[in-house]
């Protein structure tokens, strides 16, 4: 029988975080296994990993309902839970999006980064932001126009929006299925509403109808294309380190490190993972 690990992502708290299923050898498995697998288990996503070398490892990602590219939080899970079985040091996870590198340290509270593959980020075009505003039931009014509307990539696609109030933010209340079709259309694995507390702190939102659940408690794949986005903004003339406030308004406060350099395309999502 497989043995399927649950670990929440970017949270030392159980109650808080992204919660992850983690298989840490899936050799043998089919697709219809995994998937079936992470149906299931029911989080928004459950990691397969497979070995490959010593400390490397091939590694996929499965919704209840699809696989995806890549997951930020199943990732820093999967990194967590090797980590609590072979020791901390470095890792490599070959993943469908790209080879990514990661690091784990600690002790009784283990830390777990990855650099994503290379990020970009482009202005969203009209009927991009008219048919997700109309699905969220937002109006251009609730958008910050210091913030303008991108599809960033870091492994994955994402729209990403600022709210113009953290008012706004906290009330969500979308078509389900109605995002979930213009998500696919466009090929956005999440949509990534944000507002900004002050210069180096934000809070986000992640709705995720597209792999069948509502909102993501916590999301890299996001965060790190959230980077991205600060980047082709020009707002990183120098390193440096924001933190995401996730899955706040879900009663599952999570917080992701988001390490961009004006040098590198690349960006670094550090957190904490703990097992449930």
């Amino acid at each position: 029988m497989t043995e399927v690990l649950r670990y929440t992502a970017f949270s030392s708290d159980p109650a808080g975080g992204n919660p992850a299923g983690v298989v840490l050898d899936a050799t043998g498995l089919t697709d219809r296994d995994m998937q079936k697998i992470a149906a299931e288990v029911g989080y928004s996503e459950t990691a397969f990993a497979t070995p490959a070398a010593p400390r490397h490892y091939r590694v996929r990602y499965f919704s209840p309902l699809a696989e995806v590219a890549f997951c930020g939080h199943a990732t820093i899970a999967t990194a967590v839970a090797l980590a609590d079985r072979t020791g901390t040091g470095d890792l490599v996870f070959d993943t469908p999006a790209g080879t990514i590198t990661l690091r784990t340290s600690g002790r009784e509270t283990i830390t777990a980064g990855f650099t994503s593959v290379p990020t970009r980020s482009r202005p969203a075009t009209a009927d991009e932001l008219n048919r997700a505003l109309d699905a969220l039931h937002w109006s251009s009014t609730d958008l910050d126009p210091a913030w303008p509307p991108h599809v960033a990539f870091a492994g994955n696609d994402h729209l990403v929006l600022a709210a113009a109030t953290r008012d706004r933010l906290a009330r969500l209340d979308y078509d389900f299925d109605g995002l979930a079709t213009v998500m696919r259309d466009h090929g956005w694995t999440t949509v990534h509403l944000f507002h900004p507390q002050h210069e180096n702190t934000v809070h986000a939102r992640d709705p995720f109808p597209v792999g069948g659940v509502v909102e993501d408690p916590a999301t890299g794949a996001a965060a790190a294309a959230f980077g991205g986005y600060l980047r082709a903004l020009g707002k990183v003339t120098e390193p440096r380190r924001i933190t995401i406030v996730q899955g706040e308004d879900m009663g599952r406060r999570s917080e992701l490190l988001v390490d961009v350099r004006p040098d590198d395309e690349r960006v670094t999502i550090t957190g904490t993972a703990t097992a449930l």
